[in-house]
């Protein structure tokens, strides 16, 4: 055998010895490392003790622990099971020699045990071991879905992509879904993608407390709440975590302005890209929360409002049914839209099957509506928002709203006269007292309690509003009896007198009433209204003989043609409406109403007799308004006795308002004469004066400084109208409606040029029968001019001229037109020479105007076009331009 063949296996030989030793070493020793693998275990284990009861501590704070400490607790465990599964085996199998292979394994185990022990051992060291959780981005909020709020949600959305629009603000009355809104805004964070780190719900209500939104907040970010904590220590707290946020804060029912960075709140803005949300019911909380975007909750229309009532009543085939439906569908329209009501009422129609119970339920909305169950809560609601008007005044404003009828639009102007006549207004303040008024309803607006009316002067009451408001009156402090409303009711009788026995306020306005026979004793009463009974043309002699405290008496627009004698007996009275009645002769009675403040007399166009003992003596008159009617000025007998004149009114130093009519060229010139009396004449109507061949204004004397209404009727010489140079560049600042009709020889409107500075008020303008006017470009840039009426003038060419030049976007251009109707212009060629956007224009009437072949349209960026009446034949004539044919967006058109 040789060498290189022997070398090899000595070689293997010596490594299989070494091996063998290395095993029985290994299983010799296998005892000393049991005992160091269970002291080094023991030791791991009193750490993991020591670091479980920090971590427990930590807990109780509101803690919770680290990822890396938990990761270490989890290995720990599974290290520890293993050792003690490897020492039991070891026992069992160390003493077997012919086992020694296996224990020798086992033994390896403990080994690698040993190090893996004493490697967590040094790892046990955490400087933290628990952390503030980090809270869930969005917590679902239970609610019903959101009928008839997608467009507001979608505008919410588009808010919150915009990094400037830190705080929005959506408002609107009691009950209209602004919750439910907020509540589904919230939940839309779970299924839509953003940016944001975490949504906060907070519900503030009425009872403002800023610890209750620290905590609901604390809560959210998962921070304990200390009592001990002062107010400033929880701002600190929370600002420390909110700055680091990218964060929605969505406050429910705000009533006031909320301090945000006194409750720890970091302030939105365009760099930090958060968000504020907040519901209220004022539009002043908004502004005070300087909310860039304000969005109001507006009232379901008919289709949604139809919905959600079904839905909650749940009987489809029983509101569907043809007997039921009708009712159903009148119950809906007094709900007026109002989700709380139509969800209220629709619950407790649920079940109810039969016609009579729906017509009673239908009746009961109207006389006692707290029967229907669930009303009482409707009304409780709105009560919070009634309570949180800032005095007696506007809550004494409020009600009064109500004795108008539903859906009624009333005339600012004449509340606020409604209101100084029961003393609600001081008209010892008479510089300020009307601002103070408009101010008040402002004040109702800003609560939701009013809305805007069908024009821009005119309010309303919501239905549900105005039940409430009766409600008020009815149920806190008052009797029942000491309101009669029956205002549209259809009535042909006016209730019995003894219902009014005890009434303060008494509302029959807009019925069938033709006659009041009997003699009512009311000492209590008030305000009576009794305006547009059309039908309405006798009043019994003695009818006003005991109402010694009536200080509101409305009786315009019914049939009236003798005013009872009885009227002196109304010692009281402040405020008297007899425009649009039958009247031929004031009676002289009327002089006995010495505390009478407010007389019109608008539009009697039977009036004929006026004495002088009727006005002379009405020395507390602040308002005589004769426009549309009484032109019998100056004459000095009628029958013996002495008809009113200018000095009798030049004489009531109290008077700030007068309607003047005029018929005659020489008693135009007279009131020259009278400069006290000229420069209170806010309403002119001037007819069939011979010789007028100008019109002066303006003169040293102020007359038209506050002139508000100016028509002109049938002066056929009339060839312009003038001003004064004194005026400067500021002419007529108050006047509001010019009307020109039957001017055949007006060639232009003014002598002088229109200033961009003058007629700053003007809002309607009608034009008939100027048959030599060519145009009236003048019109250009009043600010809030919203009515253009232009008919049968044969030669007008063009509403403004081609001459005009307008720089391009000019946006002082018809900033505020709403409606331009024209008919019969048989030679205008254009309305406008250059195409224009029309920022508010509603609609466009055009009727025999041949020769117009277009419509100066651009298409609109933010809003709609307007909707053209016209015939078939000349809309299929039109031309149009370009841009409005490229982008498919024609006006809407209905045939005429």
């Amino acid at each position: 055998m040789s060498v290189d063949f022997i070398t090899p296996l000595i070689a293997a030989a010596t490594s299989l010895c070494e091996y063998i030793t290395a095993k029985v070493s290994d299983v010799v020793n296998v005892d000393q490392r049991i005992e160091s693998l269970e002291s080094a275990l023991a030791e791991l284990k009193d750490k993991r003790d020591d670091l479980n009861g920090r971590v427990t501590a930590a807990e109780v704070q509101g803690l919770t622990c680290t990822s890396q400490v938990q990761g270490w607790f989890d290995r720990v465990e599974v290290t520890e099971r293993e050792a003690c599964s490897v020492v039991e085996d070891l026992g069992q199998k160390r003493r077997c020699f012919w086992q020694c292979n296996s224990s020798w394994k086992l033994s390896k185990k403990v080994k690698k045990l040993l190090i893996a022990v004493n490697e967590l051992k040094g790892k046990s060291d955490f400087a933290v071991v628990c952390e503030r959780s980090q809270p869930s981005v969005v917590q679902e909020i239970s609610t019903r879905p959101a009928i008839g709020l997608n467009i507001i949600m979608e505008k919410v959305w588009q808010c919150l992509q915009e990094d400037a629009c830190g705080v929005i603000g959506i408002y609107g009355m009691g009950g209209v879904g602004k919750t439910t809104l907020l509540k589904n805004i919230n939940n839309e964070f779970l299924t839509k993608s953003h940016l944001y780190d975490i949504v906060i719900w907070v519900v503030v209500s009425k009872d403002f407390v800023a610890d209750r939104i620290q905590q609901a907040v604390e809560a959210r970010l998962g921070l304990s709440w200390e009592e001990s904590e002062s107010h400033e220590q929880r701002a600190q707290k929370i600002y420390g975590v909110m700055r680091r946020k990218k964060f929605v804060l969505l406050l429910d029912d705000v009533w006031e302005g909320i301090d945000l960075e006194k409750i720890g709140i970091p302030l939105p803005s365009k760099e930090n890209k958060c968000k504020v949300i907040i519901t209220t019911r004022s539009l002043d909380v908004c502004s005070n929360m300087d909310a860039l975007q304000k969005l109001k909750v507006e009232f379901l229309g008919k289709e949604d409002s139809w919905k959600l009532f079904c839905d909650k009543v749940g009987q489809r085939d029983v509101v569907e049914s043809w007997s039921i439906r009708p009712l159903a569908e009148a119950i809906v329209r007094k709900c007026g839209g109002l989700p709380l009501a139509l969800i209220t009422i629709g619950k407790a129609m649920a079940n109810t099957e039969t016609e009579e119970e729906w017509e009673y339920a239908e009746q009961e909305l109207d006389r006692s509506p707290t029967e229907i169950q669930g009303m009482e809560d409707v009304y409780s609601l709105l009560k919070f928002s009634y309570d949180r008007l800032k005095d007696d005044t506007l809550k004494s404003c409020f009600l009064y709203c109500s004795l108008f009828p539903e859906d009624y639009s009333i005339e600012k102007e004449q509340l606020i006269e409604y209101w100084l006549g029961e003393g609600f207004l001081d008209r010892s303040t008479d510089r300020y007292v009307y601002n103070k008024g408009y101010a008040l309803i402002g004040s109702l607006k800003v609560a939701c309690l009013l809305e805007a009316g069908a024009e821009e002067t005119q309010v309303k009451m919501h239905d549900v509003v105005r039940s409430f408001a009766l409600w008020i009156l009815s149920k806190c402090g008052f009797n029942k009896n000491l309101i009669v409303v029956e205002a549209s009711k259809g009535l042909t009788e006016a209730p019995r007198a003894g219902k009014w026995k005890e009434a303060k306020k008494v509302s029959l306005l807009d019925n069938g009433i033709t006659e009041l026979e009997e003699t009512p004793e009311c000492p209590n009463l008030s305000t009576l209204l009794l305006q547009w009974n059309s039908g309405l043309s006798k009043i019994s002699i003695g009818f006003f003989q005991f109402m010694p405290a009536l200080r509101v008496l409305d009786l315009s627009f019914t049939s009236l043609r003798e005013v009872p004698t009885s009227i002196n007996k109304l010692v009281e009275l402040r405020y008297l409406d007899l425009t649009g009645t039958k009247i031929s002769t004031l009676p002289e009675e009327l002089g006995d109403l010495s505390k009478l403040e407010h007389l019109d007399l608008q539009r009697i166009s039977p009036l004929r007799r006026i004495p002088q003992k009727a006005i002379s003596k009405l020395l507390q008159l602040k308002v005589l308004n004769l426009y549309y009617s009484y032109g019998g000025w100056e004459q000095q007998n009628y029958e013996g006795e002495n008809e009113v004149g200018f000095k009798d009114l030049e004489c009531l130093n109290n008077l700030t308002t007068v309607g003047i009519t005029v018929n005659d060229l020489k008693i135009l010139k007279r009131i020259y004469s009278f400069s006290s009396l000229l420069k209170r004449i806010q309403y002119l109507y001037i007819k069939e004066s011979e010789n007028l061949l100008y019109l002066r204004l303006e003169s040293n004397s102020n007359f038209g400084v506050k002139l508000r209404r100016l028509s002109i009727n049938n002066c056929y010489d009339l060839q312009y109208l003038q001003v004064n140079k004194e005026a400067g560049g500021k002419w007529l600042p108050s006047l509001e409606v010019l009307a020109l009709h039957g001017l055949p020889n007006l060639m232009t409107v003014w002598k002088n040029p229109a200033t961009q500075e003058c007629l700053q008020n003007l809002r309607c303008i009608n034009i008939w029968h100027c048959h030599k006017l060519k145009n009236i470009s003048w019109i250009l840039r009043l600010p809030k001019l919203e009515l253009i009426y232009l008919m049968y003038c044969k030669e007008l060419e063009g509403v403004v001229s081609n001459e005009q030049v307008v720089p391009v976007g000019d946006s002082r251009v018809f900033p505020s037109l709403k409606t331009l109707s024209m008919r019969d212009l048989p030679e205008l060629i254009s309305i406008t020479p250059w195409a224009m956007a029309f920022p508010s224009l509603k609609s466009i009437a055009v009727i025999d105007c041949p020769k117009l072949k277009r419509l100066p349209l651009k298409v609109p960026e933010d809003s709609e076009l307007p909707t053209v009446y016209g015939t078939k034949e000349w809309w299929d004539g039109l031309e149009w331009d370009e841009a409005i044919t490229r982008s498919n967006s024609l006006p809407n058109f209905i045939s005429t």
